[in-house]
């Protein structure tokens, strides 16, 4: 346990990237904790999403978080205002509280509704999905320093939802690059960058192919590093990128790029700490609005039995309240998560463990004690 309590101590010394991200998160927010509870919206979400939803609850509860929950539902029909199985209401009760969590939800797969994740995220304008990876202590992958950011646009690209048939067995998907979503999201990085003292911001795209689209992608991540010329630039061919990921992540710190690559490359990343099980996520708006999510899949195959592993959602929790500078709070968690974790002794299946859900809560609120 002495060897567990220190790694985690060296963890939270040396990289801390929880409240590295953080701090990306408050500089979008004008919300500052007065001492009295604070109301976000809770999306529980699909499968074992309701059950990590609730150890999150139990988690916050005994660490004294001054959380109220909104709880929504979404909708077992599509909803006419929404095109999505996601209501107005469910719109309504994020834009009203401008924060919260959300557990993994179930898109159909090539046919049926819209994707309830792309209809949060075009309908709340939430244009920036930022994904903290760094190794966790006490929990052995093949690398050992991962410690990068990656940060995905959020709501256009290969993922604009504009998509018809031609003829007969011709489809055609439009791929959309503005220069506004650009800039927008370039700029967040290169924030992102200054405000949590990290050196580099590296591009990732396919302008060599796509010249137009994510030529200008590259154009608008030029022109904002003209506005920060101390942090260090570089580009990279997206299929490049993954091999240099693979052979050394630790050559890497801030990671921008448009919609798709931030989708396949920020869940290579997870990959590489040891899956979307232990990552934490986070989807940031105009005007402090952010929706902390798991990222993970549904896991139908275990829903109901005791058996999810509530960490990526816990420490998006996390990222949470170091949104609404609740870092004391935040800290608390966090140091108990990641304690756990490396003590070994109540590991669910996914990380090499046989522990229930509710075993991996309970170790988590007595190590709080």
């Amino acid at each position: 346990m002495r060897r567990a309590v220190s790694a985690v101590r060296t963890a939270l010394q040396t990289s801390n990237v929880l409240r590295g991200q953080s701090s990306s998160c408050i500089a979008t927010s004008t919300r500052l904790y007065s001492g009295e509870t604070i109301t976000c919206t809770l999306f529980p979400g699909d499968g074992i999403g309701p059950e990590i939803a609730e150890a999150v609850q139990k988690i916050f509860a005994a660490a004294d978080a001054p959380i109220d929950w909104d709880e929504q539902y979404i909708g077992k029909v599509a909803d006419p205002r929404t095109n999505s199985m996601v209501t107005r209401e469910n719109l309504d009760s994020v834009l009203k509280h401008r924060v919260g969590l959300k557990g993994p939800m179930a898109t159909p797969i090539g046919k049926g509704h819209r994707s309830l994740n792309l209809t949060l995220r075009k309908e709340l304008q939430l244009y920036a999905n930022v994904r903290p990876c760094f190794s966790l202590p006490g929990y052995k992958t093949r690398y050992d320093d991962v410690n990068l950011i990656t940060i995905r646009e959020n709501t256009e690209g290969e993922y604009s939802g504009l998509e018809h048939e031609v003829i007969p067995g011709v489809v055609e998907s439009l791929k959309v690059i503005t220069r506004n979503a650009s800039t927008r999201v370039a700029e967040y990085a290169f924030k992102y960058a200054r405000d949590n003292g990290r050196k580099k911001v590296s591009a990732i795209h396919k302008a060599n192919i796509m010249k137009m689209a994510d030529g200008l992608f590259i154009k608008c991540c030029r022109e904002v590093h003209e506005k920060h010329p101390d942090i260090e630039y570089e580009e990279l061919i997206v299929d490049n990128a993954c091999m240099q990921l693979v052979k050394n992540p630790a050559q890497f710190d801030v990671l921008v790029m448009p919609n798709l690559y931030g989708d396949i490359i920020s869940d290579l990343c997870a990959g590489l700490i040891g899956g979307l099980g232990l990552t934490p996520s986070g989807n940031i708006g105009a005007n402090g609005l952010a929706l902390m999510e798991a990222v993970h899949g549904t896991a139908p195959d275990i829903t109901g039995q005791d058996k999810a592993n509530p960490t990526a959602l816990l420490l998006s929790g996390v990222m949470m309240l170091r949104h609404l500078n609740l870092n004391e709070h935040a800290d608390r968690i966090q140091k108990a998560v990641l304690g756990t974790i490396a003590d070994g002794k109540y590991l669910t299946g996914d990380l090499g463990g046989k522990a229930k859900t509710s075993e991996f809560t309970k170790a988590i609120i007595d190590s709080m004690e």
